[in-house]
Parts: C-alpha cells; structure tokens; sequence
C-alpha cells in the first residue's frame, strides 16, 4: 500500500471520527406538555453544548413553545413531537413558555 492512500484512509478515518465526536457534544432534552403545563418544569442542562428539545405535546390542543432568551418560537401540534435545537448555552437560565396558555404552561433551561 503507498503512503499516498495510507493517508487518505487515515484522514478518512479521522473526519469519520470528528463528525461522531461533533455529534456526540449534541444533548437530548425531553419536554412534555400535559394539562397545558410543561413537565419538567425546570431541567438543568449542561451549558456549552448544543441541545435537541424534543417537546412532546400530549394535550388535545396545540402549544407554542416560546423563549425570548433562547430565541425561539415554535407550535407544537396537538398529540405531536417536535424538535427545537438550541446552544450552544451560556451559564444561566433562560425561561419558556406557552404563548397559548401563558399562566400554567412556564418553564426554564438552566444551564450549569
């Protein structure tokens, strides 16, 4: 095998390697919507990565999840997923909420 294609596997398998890495930085966070609340309320999740909010709304109505401090507004069907991503995240909190039901559907990332 010449040195040439040795490398370009070895670089292959690098870029292979950095595009798991990258994906794995990514964190999962799951939200319910049920009773017009978000469940849980509160979740704290590591700061510097990017997140996947995966809000599933078990209500028979839909919701819009809200965030100004995320940047972020999104309706989420009646009996339906959706997925928002977000972050990388500074420290802090950065409160939600449900633009349709704004009196019980709050919530907030904290990023720690």
């Amino acid at each position: 095998m010449s040195r040439s294609v040795l490398s370009r596997m070895i670089l292959g398998l690098g870029l292979l390697l950095g595009a798991g890495a990258l994906h794995a930085q990514e964190a999962d966070v799951h939200i319910v919507i049920r009773d017009h609340k978000f469940e849980p309320a509160e979740i704290t999740v590591p700061a510097g990565k990017k997140l996947k909010l995966v809000i599933d709304n078990q209500d028979a109505t839909a919701e819009e999840f809200e965030s100004y401090e995320l940047n972020r507004e999104k309706v989420v069907p009646a009996k339906s997923l959706v997925t928002i991503f977000v972050g990388p995240l500074k420290p802090g909190r950065y409160p939600f909420f449900g633009d349709f039901n704004k009196e019980t559907a709050k919530g907030a990332l904290i990023a720690n």
